[in-house]
């Protein structure tokens, strides 16, 4: 929830975030905390930024939506 970068992943993989989260945290308690804090860290850096759009995705894919 810091930089967004686990929600971004789990919108983009069509998972919930909050197990990509819970994964995310139990592979860095118990692989020592060091390799998770850099590896968000770069994940931040590497992920792109979400797109800022007005409208619901359904909308911009269907012109009859309008």
């Amino acid at each position: 929830m810091i930089a967004g970068v686990m929600g971004g992943l789990g919108e983009f993989f069509a998972i919930d975030p909050t197990l990509i989260r819970l994964a995310y945290l139990i592979v860095t308690v118990f692989t020592g905390l060091f390799p998770g804090v850099i590896g968000y860290g770069l994940a931040i850096l590497i992920v792109p930024d979400a797109k800022e759009t007005t409208e619901p995705a359904a909308k911009q894919d269907d012109p009859e939506a309008v």
